[in-house]
């Protein structure tokens, strides 16, 4: 370090970092666990869900890269303020969700949500570049250890929110959702009372050019394919496992306590991940848990019981926990003089991917199959119940899903939608309340249907939830093949006498 000021403050700056990662993780859980909430409330289906996800993800990957080539030209600390300044714009704009929907319909809802999960993940976006090549700078003897404890406050927000989430239906959602400012103030009055070390571009160690030219290889362009499947199957898979989870045992709040017991269990791992890693190889362990991720996922698919499912989401958290840092562990032991861009460029492509292919992909095949499903056993429900458009992803058919508002009337007997109706009084004649008067009359017009219709949507919802998770399998195991062409690379010479990176 070539301050020697800053080796006293790097337990502060550690944790900013680690306060960073609790706030999107935070901010993550809670989300997915309000996607039922959003779906009957507005009327969204599991695509349009997916969607809104996947924007939060996908901002997330752009901003990485972006802040990433930045970090060299404008500093550490004045990105963490725009950072910050961007999780604060988010929550303000989660608090007129429902006025909007109220004044202006779904559609505008929809745009609402989206660009407020885009900027809350561009404020996670640029912690995710900064906090990374920070802490391998803060200590570059301990690497390893530090960024896994670094890493362990994701799983830890996760935790969090996941916890916050069982106070769903007894306070706003809105107020749930902006309990990540929380560790969002606290990472805030860190960064602006400590100083930030300079990066090496900054001090002249490395050029530009140099870094991006240790790059280009083999090597680097499968591990980027590989980072693409992780992002899917990490990030991707853990927007929707909750309510996934959820279906499958038919309890919401099961699904939940599955998701925190996964994230806890994440957590502790990543702070005890440094015997394992001198263990194995660092690629040895990706194949491993590549393999272990692919039969959790299977597992969960197949699982009809609690103790099952308990132990089907065990080994799927022991599959995934160690896949992320260990990809960045990876970048460090192979490319150490291009560190900060390299694990931009990883950080970009694992979000991009899960935010344009993860998220929106479960989405759709959890419409995709719960539709046809429902279309061959029971197209009369069908009718009543299929969305007014059709969603597509990528070159995939375009399909017309099950309509999330007229599902969750079926589910409660319209008693969420009736009540809302009787608060609003008077007022529901005005444009204000035109989504709400839409699904109130169709209701109106349906519900001698309800009883008739329950059994098959819940049934084709199922369906769908299994299917999706069974297909998204396949990911983790393509990996597990990308690993092994990986292992026939000779390791390089400044990293055969250790596993710093191996993270």
């Amino acid at each position: 370090m070539s301050e020697p000021g800053l080796v006293a403050n790097r337990k502060q700056l550690l944790t900013a970092g680690f306060l960073t990662l609790i706030a999107a993780g935070v901010g993550f859980a809670v989300r997915g666990g309000l996607l039922d909430v959003w779906s009957n409330k507005y009327g969204f289906t599991m695509t349009e869900l997916g969607q809104i996800t996947g924007g939060g993800l996908l901002g997330f990957g752009i901003i990485i890269l972006l802040a990433g080539l930045l970090i060299d030209w404008i500093g550490y600390k004045p990105l963490m303020l725009v950072a910050f300044l961007c999780h604060v714009i988010s929550a303000a704009m989660l608090f007129a969700a429902t006025p909007v929907f109220n004044a202006s319909g779904k559609d505008a809802c929809y745009m609402l949500l989206f660009w407020s999960m885009f900027i809350f993940a561009i404020g996670n976006g640029i912690c995710e570049a900064v906090i990374n090549p920070l802490t391998a700078a803060l200590y570059p003897k301990e690497k390893t250890h530090y960024l896994n404890i670094l890493h362990a406050g994701w799983p830890a927000g996760l935790v969090i929110g996941g916890l916050i989430v069982f106070a769903k239906g007894m306070v706003p959602w809105e107020v749930l959702m902006a309990a990540f400012l929380v560790p969002v103030v606290l990472y805030g009055l860190i960064v602006l009372k400590e100083s930030f070390p300079k990066t090496d571009a900054q001090e002249g160690a490395i050029s530009y050019g140099g870094m991006f030219a240790k790059l280009i290889g083999p090597f680097f362009l499968i591990l980027l394919l590989a980072h693409a499947c992780v992002g899917y199957v990490e990030l991707g898979t853990d927007s929707w496992i909750n309510k996934i989870t959820g279906v499958i045992l038919n309890s919401a709040k099961l699904g939940t306590a599955l998701f925190i017991y996964t994230s806890l269990l994440m957590t502790v791992l990543r702070f005890v991940a440094g015997p394992i890693v001198h263990k194995i190889s660092s690629l040895g362990l990706l194949f491993a848990s590549a393999i272990i991720g692919a039969t959790g996922l299977y597992l969960i698919s197949i699982g009809n019981s609690v103790p099952f499912m308990f132990f089907a989401a065990t080994v799927y958290a022991l599959g995934k926990t160690f896949l992320w840092p260990t990809m960045l562990g990876v970048v460090g032991e192979r490319f150490p003089q291009s560190a900060t861009v390299a694990m931009a460029i990883m950080g970009c492509i694992g979000m991009v991917s899960a935010g344009s292919l993860g998220g929106p992909g479960i989405g759709y095949k959890q419409d995709y199959f719960a539709s046809k499903y429902i279309q061959e056993n029971a197209p009369e429900t069908y009718s009543r119940v299929k969305a007014p458009n059709e969603n597509s992803f990528l070159t995939f058919p375009a399909i017309t899903g099950i309509d999330g508002a007229k599902a969750g009337m079926i589910a409660d007997n319209g008693a969420a939608v009736m009540s809302d109706v009787e608060i609003a009084g008077e007022a529901i004649s005005g444009e204000e309340f035109s989504s709400l008067r839409s699904q109130s009359e169709w209701f109106e017009a349906n519900k001698q249907f309800v009883e008739t219709d329950k059994g098959p949507v819940g049934e084709a919802t199922l369906h769908g939830s299994r299917m999706a998770i069974r297909y998204t399998a396949i990911v983790p195991a393509a990996m597990a093949v990308l690993y092994l062409l990986l292992l026939m690379f000779p390791k390089p010479k400044h990293a055969a006498d250790g596993h710093d990176a191996a993270h």
